[in-house]
Order: structure tokens, then sequence, then C-alpha cells
């Protein structure tokens, strides 16, 4: 079989496909990507075989930022998903993916679920296509929402075809009642790895916090205030603290470090959950979903995007706390300073102080094991859209 796959640039988008990318090329199918060229050199080091697609240019992408930064959440939620994803986005990846429908041919498409371009090529194209889920169910239809007014546009029954199609999703479903009418749930297979991490606290025993607030933040004018008050509140706490900023972050802008906290770029999520007591983040649901799935309480400081509706989750499930910031109190999106230093603290020493959240993390571990395999799903799933392809535009 041959599929065609897509991702918006970003972790959180790609490793999910890439998990399905994996996947197929050890049962022997064909694959190519079309993804933006932040994405090279992740595919590159991958090996796979893909061709680059447009991204909104900088200049376009840095105005929507600097507007992003002023506006309250709910005006910034639809920016980022009518005006980043529904439009620029989509404009720039349909022209690369409908040359790949036209001169690939490929027997199915397979897309994360903000990559709304793959599913107006596919349509154009007669091609049966997949979206691999990124977040709760319920976000990602609030986003397929708000982006509806400009895909309209280039296709009038796109929001209701995203509704029909297979959606793959790695959130378990005591935690994620979805509206898809063909949910599909999986568990993603990496198991935490215990004594991967190097000795970065001079043979200290101590409980690991593992500090992160995922790969796009750290880009963002936001990053400095957000980091330094992460930074301040696990001051000299009790633990070992694990940071990780992000490739290409300035790390000027943390200032002064605390001496129980080490910074690295990235360090690989099961080497880091194998050894961890508590995960401190943003709430982006990779990070997330990998708590998770290692029953580890969480304390989710949300900055934007998905982050609110997934700390929401973690405080209403009892895996974690939510430090309710600026996000929430102010009129500006990611308005983390220091003002919301006692209260990300705080809720650092009660999750650590209290078995219940870690109890209840395991639970949920537990119902994350239990889900089908990526292989597994895939059998189902392609025999759906084999049975149900249309038929393809000459």
């Amino acid at each position: 079989m041959r599929v065609l796959f897509t991702s918006i640039d970003g972790a959180g988008h790609f490793n999910p496909v890439a998990l399905f990318v994996d996947a197929l090329l050890e049962r022997g199918d064909e694959v190519l990507l079309v993804v933006p060229s932040d994405l090279r050199e992740t595919v590159e080091k991958r090996g796979y075989p893909y061709r680059i697609c447009e991204k909104p240019s900088d200049e376009v992408m840095g105005e929507i930022y600097r507007r992003f930064v002023t506006l309250p959440p709910d005006e910034a939620e639809i920016v980022a998903d009518r005006e980043v994803l529904g439009k620029h986005y989509a404009e720039a990846m349909l022209p690369a993916l409908e040359e790949a429908c036209r001169d690939w041919r490929p027997d199915v498409l397979m897309h994360d679920s903000r990559a709304y371009a793959a599913g107006i090529a596919a349509a154009r194209h007669g091609i049966p296509h997949v979206q691999i889920g990124i977040s709760q169910a319920v976000v990602e239809n609030a986003s397929l929402d708000r982006a509806a007014p400009e895909l309209v546009r280039h296709d009038p029954a796109i929001v209701e075809r995203l509704h029909s199609v297979p959606f793959l999703s790695r959130f378990p479903g005591s935690l994620d009642p979805s509206s898809f009418a063909d949910t599909r749930r999986f568990r993603d297979g990496v198991e935490p790895r215990r004594g991967m991490l190097p000795d970065w606290w001079g043979g200290s025993d101590a409980p690991l916090v593992y500090l992160t607030f995922g790969s796009v933040t750290g880009q963002l004018p936001l990053a400095g205030d957000v980091f330094r008050a992460a930074l301040e509140a696990v001051r000299d706490l009790p633990a070992r603290v694990l940071f990780t900023v992000g490739r290409g972050t300035d790390v000027s802008q943390l200032g002064d470090v605390p001496r129980n906290v080490h910074v690295e770029e990235w360090v690989p999520q099961a080497d880091v959950f194998g050894e961890a007591s508590v995960v401190v983040c943003h709430g982006g649901s990779a990070t997330l979903l990998g708590a998770l799935a290692a029953g580890l309480a969480t304390v989710v400081v949300p900055v934007f995007a998905d982050q609110p509706a997934n700390a929401r989750l973690v405080h209403e499930s009892g895996v974690g706390l939510r430090v309710e910031t600026g996000i929430e109190s102010e009129d500006r999106v990611g308005k983390i300073g220091p003002a919301d230093v006692p209260r990300i603290r705080a809720a650092v020493e009660r999750v650590l102080a209290d078995p219940s959240y870690g109890e209840a993390a395991a639970r949920v571990a537990a119902e994350m094991r239990a889900l089908p395999t990526i292989s597994a799903l895939l059998d189902g799933v392609l025999d759906t859209v084999e049975q149900g392809a249309a038929v393809r535009v000459p």
C-alpha cells in the first residue's frame, strides 16, 4: 500500500504521525511525507522519503504572533485556528499535497489533525484519508469549528467529512469522550526507560521533577518571562530538576539558573519519564500523554493553544493540579510572571507530597496500556479505507 503522510511543523504534530510512518515501513508499505522545511532535518535523520511544502512566511507569522500575545485567550484561539491553521498553513501546504496526490497516487492519505490542507487535497483527488489526533477530541472539534470559515472556501463539505473519517487518538476514553464518528484509540508503545539519565546532580537521590514547556514556547517572545517564573518556582526545592527548553532556544533568557536545576535543549521523553516523580509542564498534549502513559502525576502551567483544556483535564481527573496563571486571570495569552511563582511552587510541593495524584495517574496508565498497539489499529483502519475508497479522479 502507498501511504502519503503530512504534518505541520512542531514536534507535537509530527511525532504522532511518525509513529504511523514507522509502523507502515515495518510492514513493508511504501510511504511519502510532505512536510514544511522546518521538518527537513528531522525526516532526513529518520531516513523517510519526503517532499517539502511551503509554510507561512516569517513575516506573516511574526505579525500574527505579535498580535497573539496581546489578545484575550478566546480571541487568540480564533487567530491560531482560523488565521494560522485554517488560512495560512492550509493555503501554503495545499499545492505540494495536490502535486503528490496527482503524481505519486497514494492509496490513502494520513495526516495530523490540524493539517487541514490534507483533507482538502484528498477530497479533490478521490483519495481516502485518516486523521491522527493531536489533542483531546473536544479540543480538535473546537479548533475545526474555528477554522471552518476559512476551510469551506476550499471545500464546503470539509468539516462534515473530517467528522466522519477515521480519527486516531492516544487519549483514553475515560478522559476524552469523542464526537468524531469513527474514533479509534491506540497506545504508542514507547515505554519509560530507567537508568538512562546522566548524573547531572552529583549523586543526589532526591525526587526528580521534570520541567518542560515543549518545543515551541522557547521560540516565542513570551518565553523569557515564562521560563524565569518556572525556574524561580523550583529554586531550592528538595528535588532534582531537569528543565528542557527546546532546540534552538536562547538560554541567556533564563537568567540565574538554580543550583538544583539542570538545563538541556532536549532529552528523550522515555528516558526522563523512567526516573521522574512529577512532571511540570505547559500541558501540551504530547507531554501530557507521555506523563499519563508513564503513570506520573502532573502540574500544568498552561500558556496557549490546547493547554488550558488539558490543564482542566488533569485537575478534573485527579492526576495532578492546574495552576491558574495570568492566562486565565488576566487578559493576555501566556501572561506568566513573578506573581505566579508562589502558585506554581505550592502545586509542585503538594503533588510531590500527596501520593493520591500518582495513584490516579497509575490507573489512567493501566487503561492506556490496554489500548491496541499501532500495528493492530492499522490493520482495521486500512481495511476500512480500502473498503470505502472513493473512485480516483483521473
